[in-house]
């Protein structure tokens, strides 16, 4: 018998009340277990102590069976987002490696290697510490998970053509999270391109090359979005290959994903190694707004310094921060003082000036404007001037000139001088990814035989990083403290020095009558207040449609709503 639309309303009144009782129950014993820790750190006048504050003398070790501890509780979390997102069904659908599933799925090893990064792992061979931990396997409600040999096997499985596959997967997923974001996360998409070595000791290994400065290694290229730092594309290649081979390729395939999920404009940037003037005229077309540095050749010289005087104003640099309090004085520069007692030779910097002028590249069609930097430099011994030195700065961009060059672009965004430099010098911070990608993560080890096998690998460990910036987009971010909750998400997005601690709170699974997949957190670190919330907001997401069925609506036969939540007749 159908329950009446009465009884329907009370029976979502009472959900929505006993949801929000839990809600405000995990605040209040956070608020407590935070209110408890700042009564010991408050500030006291403590008399003379006999005894040295770290006391404890009797303490004794039991074994339990009512309760069982994992130090990477935030693991559940991490599952409950990429099933929600739909990233397992879409990795199993596009990636075909595996003829007979015994036992695991393509996902399986995915997930296995970004899950051993996140828990801590610094290198393949720790996925048998995950394998042999009871807890994170309940966690999982997986009966076993690859072994490092198993999970090496499944890297050298992989073509070029596969690898692509699952970047592909990844990317569609990414698509998707991005569409959940407010409006204003749509004005620009900025694409980053840079180049970085992956040196390697191993003399087996193929596919390495000497790199430019005498290094051993792989060369990969890396193709991120400034706006949440997510490595979009990774491409590996020898040692030996120029930063900039097959970069337009990944670009273009940047910027057909940022225009699928909304984003308005595209700003493309990169180093004097990424300026690429055959695409330019192609990227102009498309709308998409670049800012590229260029190599200081003789002919832009001579053009900068044929500019009249007039044409140089002082460059000002945007602070990097804003002072709320008092500005404090700078200490005295130790290196400095040592370099003139020393008489070191020193180079230091006097002033910066800035300029502009139309240039047309050789491969290009049309004229780009060229902003030039000027630093006039001293070269000093002691406290004698050796001779005064320029050096010259070129960025080439699209973005128009508007009044301080008599020049405008039509249809174009009009950028000051100070701006375009300052937009340039702001994609250094991908320097920042990539040595989070080398040494947070550890995605470049290249801990496989062969190019493509560690391609494989580097793209499965970089899903790790991935997954860390997906769960900070998740968090809620609506009402009255809007503001605070996009500053809390940026905090996420940013704070990776080390993913495993600063992502998970310290958590004890598992009451005995509890499900395996039911963890209770325990501990007051700051991100660790974070986690509930996010993981509300992961389980209210509508689940991703059945990539199988499309939806589960027009295959009656499909077992996917077991999954989906939907339900099928």
């Amino acid at each position: 018998m159908s329950k009446s639309k009465h009884e329907k309303r009370l029976d979502r009144k009472r959900k929505l009340n006993e949801r929000g009782r839990r809600r405000s129950e995990r605040v209040r014993l956070l608020r407590n277990r935070k209110r408890r820790i700042e009564c010991r750190l408050r500030d006291r006048v403590w008399s003379p102590r006999d005894e040295p504050m770290l006391a404890a003398g009797n303490i004794h070790y039991e074994l339990s069976d009512k309760s069982r501890g994992l130090s990477v509780g935030g693991i559940g979390a991490m599952h409950l987002l990429a099933r929600r997102v739909g990233l397992i069904d879409r990795i199993d659908e596009q990636l075909k490696l595996l003829k007979v599933h015994l036992p695991y799925h393509e996902s399986d090893h995915v997930l296995n290697i970004a899950y051993n990064i996140l828990s801590g792992g610094t290198c393949i061979e720790d996925v048998e510490l995950r394998r042999n931990d009871e807890v994170y396997l309940d966690a999982l409600g997986a009966e076993r998970i690859p072994d490092p040999t198993t999970a090496g096997d499944f890297c050298r499985r992989f073509t070029a053509e596969d690898v692509e596959s699952l970047m592909d997967a990844i990317n569609e997923t990414r698509v998707a999270i991005w569409r959940r974001q407010p409006d204003a996360f749509f004005d620009e998409a900025k694409i980053d391109m840079d180049g970085s070595l992956a040196p390697t000791d191993g003399q087996c290994k193929e596919g390495i090359g000497l790199s430019y400065d005498g290094q051993w290694g792989y060369h990969p290229l890396v193709v991120s979005l400034a706006n949440t730092k997510e490595p979009l594309y990774l491409v590996n290649r020898s040692g030996n290959r120029p930063s900039h081979e097959k970069a337009w390729l990944y670009v273009d395939g940047a910027i057909e994903l940022c225009r699928r999920a909304g984003f308005r404009k595209v700003l493309l940037r990169g180093d004097t190694d990424f300026s690429q003037t055959r695409h330019l005229d192609r990227w102009d077309d498309e709308g998409a707004r670049f800012i590229f540095g260029i190599d200081a050749m003789p002919n832009l010289k001579q053009t900068a310094d044929d500019l009249p005087e007039s044409a140089w104003k002082a460059l000002k640099r945007l602070p990097r921060y804003e002072v709320k309090t008092e500005p404090r004085g700078r200490r005295e520069n130790v290196r400095e003082r040592i370099v003139v007692e020393k008489e070191y030779e020193n180079i230091k910097l006097v002033s910066e000036d800035v300029a502009e002028f139309i240039y047309r590249p050789t491969a290009c069609k049309k004229d780009y404007r060229i902003v030039v930097v000027r630093k006039n430099l001293s070269r000093e011994k002691g406290e004698r001037v050796l001779f005064d030195d320029i050096k010259y700065f070129f960025y080439i961009t699209n973005d128009g000139a508007g009044k301080e060059s008599g020049t405008h672009f039509a249809n174009k965004p009009s950028s000051s001088r100070d701006e375009i430099v300052a937009q340039a010098n702001d994609r250094c911070d991908q320097e920042n990814v990539i040595e989070q990608l080398k040494n947070g993560v550890n995605a470049l080890r290249m801990p496989v035989g062969d190019l493509v096998s560690n391609w494989a690998y580097m793209v499965m460990a970089s899903l790790a990083w991935t997954l860390k910036a997906w769960f900070a987009l998740s968090l809620p971010e609506q009402g009255r403290w809007a503001e605070r909750a996009w500053r809390r998400k940026a905090r996420v997005a940013d704070g990776v020095q080390d993913v495993p601690q600063r992502l998970h709170p310290r958590p004890v699974s598992d009451h005995p009558r509890w499900p395996a997949d039911r963890l209770s957190a325990a501990g007051v670190e700051p991100v660790a207040k974070r986690v509930p919330g996010g993981v509300d907001a992961v389980r209210s997401m509508p689940p991703a449609p059945c990539i199988r069925c499309h939806g589960c609506q027009s295959n009656a036969q499909c077992r996917c709503h077991i999954r989906c939540d939907v339900e099928v007749d």
